[in-house]
């Protein structure tokens, strides 16, 4: 008997063995573990230097009408692994190269009773792992409907998390930085107030989302290559400290409509124990396909002003009128109707920010409130739909594309669909066309409101599915895009380039409407950056709002310096300069750096980092051997060290450094800066005070 036993028990821990697949990252920094639970559930684990950073966690889908969803009752029919490494270069970056090294396990599981197979892929790299589910084409999956994804994150303690609360229409909140199991507390108040629908979980935050543990351990928790799937939040179980995966509804209430052979996107996890390796890691693009476009010699960073701000703040409007009750929804008819004197997309006055940025060496120029529609929109008319063909009466557009040209300065499209996603696909190619016909290369798209079809939710699978067809419908017409309130980057500007921006998080155009947290800008980065390029729109000079418009009380919670750090700092090849001429034209010193900076880079280093509190980053202008460095901090003073090592050595450098004042603070004394310049080399070390609210930038040009 007891000989039985010992050969059951021999028989048991062999079985769980044969069902336990490991694999390790290249250069064996991480171990994942996938195993089968007894019953047939799948599970992993992943170990970073020998450290337990996620603890079994299942993972499965639950299928909606179906006798029996795909999270149990598997059996391991197959497994692969492989390794992969590749370095490619991308079209625009903060890098020349990247390299792209891991190793794969592909389990192929099949489920008993229904014979369905699924594979679970995972790549581990030597900054974390990415796992994806996959159906292959088979008799028993062909079509199903998803109910849920089940994949989970068992975290292994009460992490300090930077949150943002779950929300299927808008990711434009400041972040909480909270214990765990603090969140359902604190987020209350936040669904209460802010959030859009009213079936939320307490416990719900949005991706990616950033984690420290109590050792001093970075955990990113993110999604890369969101195609044909609904966005994926978090929700977490704060007993057991599980977050398992929480995807975007559509209209009915459902999660993702699938046909067989497709797959989701990828799940991630980066881990570092230097908050500065997640910043620079490149893993979210890797996990994306390589660019779709051959030719990409049409896309090129941007740096630009606009007819914006003034709008932000109420100092003009967007409409041409305000008499709503003479232009109604479908006539064009402007004759009759009153201007309402405040229009900001005026020939004169967009000719006014042509010349400002051919003077200083801008790009282009964002015009908004161009086009007919705004009248229905700010009218609050029921069924607003916006005009991409026709110009307000007083917007030239032959006239201004023939006024920029001549000054060598490109006109930025403005296209804002009020969220009527069938009404911009049905004029998309004529709106496209007539951009071409007007020599404009880019579109800022907007997505403000509900969508329309009512009840689908910015994020879910069908939107998703829109904001890929215009990415994809702008390259056949060699259009980049720049889509505010569209979902979160997940690195699809890997595979689509022409996609140079994104809003998707909580902007500069927020410190007119109330304002953000001093060190939004220091969490960012590690949050909303790990995807993508944000169209962030830095460059604010004046703080006091209501010196733009009285009306409007907000203040800006940034010093000057501050604000130009962020130009390295929150990267982007489609940079603005937000603010108007006018001020700028008051502080042409300090407008020198935005003047200077790059907005590709081949190189970068990130030299100091802390969610929540600082980020100092150097990067290399491409093509030259220039370098420019950022530092952005949050509400406490520091004084941060620097060492000029990365420049090349037995040359000579001079710095510019713009720099807050001793008594600079962000909300009493916003724009008290120094400038000086110095002498450095490879071998220079420097000492630089940041205020609160405040940062440096400092940018070094070769002596030649």
């Amino acid at each position: 008997m007891k000989n039985l036993f010992f050969a059951s028990l021999i028989l048991f821990a062999f079985s769980s063995i044969a069902e336990a697949q490991q694999l390790k990252s290249p250069e064996g920094k991480f171990v994942m573990e996938f195993s089968l639970q007894n019953d047939g559930t799948p599970t992993y684990n992943l170990k970073y230097k020998n450290k337990e950073v996620v603890k079994t966690s299942k993972l499965g889908l639950e299928l909606k009408n179906d006798k029996k969803s795909l999270l149990n009752d598997f059996t391991v029919v197959d497994t692969k692994t492989s390794t992969f490494d590749e370095t490619w270069k991308p079209v625009w970056g903060e890098v020349d190269n990247i390299r792209n090294h891991y190793n794969e396990l592909a389990v192929t599981l099949n489920q008993k009773g229904t014979d369905r197979q699924i594979v679970i892929r995972f790549r581990l790299f030597e900054d974390g792992l990415g796992f994806r589910y996959e159906f292959p084409a088979q008799k028993n999956l062909t079509y199903f409907v998803i109910k849920e994804e089940r994949s989970q994150f068992a975290m292994t303690g009460d992490h300090t998390a930077f949150w943002i609360p779950g929300d299927y229409d808008t990711q434009e909140y400041d972040y909480t930085k909270s214990k765990l199991s603090e969140i359902r507390g604190l987020s209350e108040k936040a669904y209460t107030a802010n959030v859009s629908q009213k079936n939320f979980s307490p416990t719900g935050v949005q991706t990616s989302l950033m984690l420290k543990t109590a050792d001093g351990i970075y955990i990113n928790l993110h999604e890369a290559a969101l195609i044909n799937y609904s966005c994926m939040h978090l929700n977490l179980d704060d007993k057991n400290l599980v977050f398992e995966s929480w995807l975007t509804p559509d209209a009915k209430g459902d999660k993702g409509y699938m046909q067989a052979p497709s797959h989701s996107p990828w799940r991630t996890i980066m881990v570092s124990d230097d908050a500065r390796e997640i910043l620079a890691s490149k893993m979210t693009l890797n996990l994306n396909d390589p660019s779709k476009i051959d030719d990409t010699s049409w896309i090129k960073p941007v740096k630009y002003v606009g007819v914006w701000w003034e709008m932000i703040t109420g100092k003009s409007s967007w409409s041409y009128t305000n008499d709503f009750p003479t232009v109604q929804l479908g006539v064009s008819d402007f004759s009759k109707a009153k201007p309402s004197g405040t229009h900001g997309a005026n020939n004169a006055n967009v000719k006014k920010y042509i010349d400002f940025a051919a003077a200083n060496g801008f790009d282009a120029v964002l015009v908004e409130g161009w086009n007919e529609g705004w009248e229905d929109w700010f009218g609050h008319s029921k069924d607003y739909v916006f005009d991409f063909l026709t110009p307000y009466p007083d917007f030239d557009v032959k006239g201004l594309h023939e006024y920029a040209k001549s000054k060598n300065i490109k006109i930025i499209m403005h296209h804002e669909t009020s969220g009527s996603v069938r009404n911009y696909e049905r004029h998309m190619d004529k709106a496209y066309q007539f951009m071409k016909d007007n020599g404009y290369d880019a579109v800022k798209s907007g997505y403000v409101g509900d969508i329309l079809p009512r009840g689908e939710n910015h994020y879910d699978q069908w939107i998703v599915n829109h904001y890929q067809y215009a990415i994809e419908k702008a390259a056949d017409y060699k259009i980049m895009v720049n889509a505010h309130e569209a979902v979160r980057p997940t690195g699809i500007c890997r595979t689509y380039p022409n996609l140079i921006g994104n809003e998707a998080a909580r902007g500069t155009e927020y410190q007119a409407f109330g304002g953000s947290k001093p060190n939004h800008v220091t969490v960012l980065p590690f949050t909303r950056l790990i995807g993508g390029p944000m169209d962030y729109t830095p460059g604010i000079f004046e703080m006091d709002i209501s010196k733009m418009n009285p009306d409007n009380k907000s203040h800006v919670n940034s010093t000057i310096c501050n604000q130009l750090a962020l130009y390295v700092t929150m990267y982007s090849p489609l940079q603005m300069a937000a603010d108007t001429p006018e001020n700028y034209n008051r502080f042409p010193d300090a407008f020198q750096f935005i003047k200077d900076v790059a907005v590709d880079w081949s190189e970068s280093k990130y030299i100091e980092a802390e969610p929540g509190d600082f980020i100092t980053v150097a990067r290399k202008a491409k093509g030259t051997n220039n370098w420019f460095i950022g530092n952005v901090n949050g509400e406490t003073p520091r004084t941060s060290n620097i060492d000029f090592s990365f420049l090349e050595k037995g040359k000579k450098y001079t710095a510019t450094i713009y720099a807050d004042a001793k008594d600079a603070h962000y909300k009493t004394n916003p724009q008290a800066y120094t400038i000086k310049k110095i002498a450095v080399t490879s071998k220079s070390k420097l000492s630089q005070l940041s205020a609160p609210g405040g940062g440096y930038a400092i940018s070094i040009i070769e002596t030649k």
